[in-house]
């Protein structure tokens, strides 16, 4: 999956969403990510259930296309 799979992919299953995906730097393979992804959906959750709420989105392609993602998570107010 392209970066831009993975924003579309998210931003299409978590309610306005805004999602920023990006090839993580260094010595890594393609399919090693950094996303930030912004969404009022974060309200009163965990850290935890909010990354638990993007692995989701992204569903089997976690475990098929992206092998690591790096994850910042919050809400419009943050």
């Amino acid at each position: 999956m392209t970066p831009e799979d993975v924003e579309e992919t998210i931003e299409a299953a978590i309610e306005e969403c805004e999602a920023t995906v990006e090839r993580a730097r260094g010595d890594h393979d393609d399919d090693h990510l950094r996303a930030t992804v912004v969404s009022p959906a974060f309200e009163g959750l965990s850290l935890l259930e909010q990354h638990d709420l993007v692995y989701d989105a992204l569903g089997e392609a976690m475990t098929t296309d992206v092998h690591a993602l790096e994850l910042t998570t919050r809400t419009p107010e943050e």
